[in-house]
């Protein structure tokens, strides 16, 4: 077998010679490889037993390293006045409406972002109450628009004239005639980041989650909390919320009879 051997890698020099003689000199640290990996193998017919595979490290990083995954938190009541007076004094008009719509409309990020004029609008005023088909379920779901909310809609819509646009948060690439739902993360985790908060615990899901958390802790209704976010079933909206035992247990001992 060890002839055999010898004899393959000696043909190969001879080869290499030739080849070397009218192409030029060859790469050899290809054929050295090439020369290793039969001998490993025990010769060009298998001869000998294969060698363990050792692993390789890539180096590739995890998609989740450093991230929190989970369901993210809702914002707390200071938080959102915090974050709106921030945004008032900054004077950001186009991003103080996407927030008061965020949280009145809890809305998924791809239907917040699509969101027209017509949708809340009627004629030069703005609605009360707006209704939209969810993208995920294909079904109506309504919100209301605060007065606060109102207020900066009216405040936004003059420079939504001037550029014609008919979606309420037109982008300024061409390509897309409207901000996308990554350019809403970013914005949201910009918000949070202004107030002192760890941006990787919030998503855009806080803003869906926020006024809808504050509902089920006042009224403890989760029926209303359902027809609110749009969910098909009631169990989607217990996991959606994280009800816990321990909630519904504080909830009893509150009643007395």
């Amino acid at each position: 077998m060890r002839s055999k051997r010898v004899h393959t890698t000696s043909a190969l020099r001879q080869k290499w010679s030739v080849a070397s003689t009218f192409l030029g000199e060859p790469d050899c640290s290809v054929g050295m490889n090439i020369t290793l990996a039969i001998e490993r193998r025990g010769g060009r017919g298998g001869g000998g037993p294969p060698m363990s595979a050792r692993p390789v490290d890539r180096g590739q990083r995890p998609w989740n390293k450093g991230l929190l995954i989970g369901q993210k938190k809702p914002l707390e009541p200071k938080h959102v006045w915090s974050i709106r007076v921030r945004l008032e004094i900054a004077r950001s008009r186009r991003d103080l409406v996407i927030f008061n719509l965020a949280i009145d409309s809890k809305l998924r990020a791809c239907d917040l972002v699509k969101l027209r004029l017509d949708d809340v609008c009627s004629g030069v005023k703005v609605r009360h109450r707006a209704t939209i088909v969810q993208k995920k379920t294909g079904r109506p779901v309504q919100f209301e628009i605060t007065e606060q909310s109102r207020s900066s809609v009216e405040a936004w819509l003059p420079m939504l004239r001037v550029t014609g646009s008919r979606y309420l948060f037109p982008s300024r690439l061409h390509a897309s005639p409207h901000i996308s739902t990554r350019q809403y993360a970013r914005l949201v985790h910009r918000w949070v980041e202004s107030i002192g908060l760890e941006s990787t615990s919030y998503g855009t899901h806080s803003m869906r989650r926020t006024k809808a958390a504050q509902i089920y802790r006042k009224t403890g209704n989760l029926r209303a909390v359902q027809l609110l976010l749009g969910h098909t079933k009631l169990e989607s909206t217990v996991r959606y919320l994280g009800i816990e035992v321990d909630d519904a247990l504080n909830m009893a001992e509150q009643i007395e009879l």
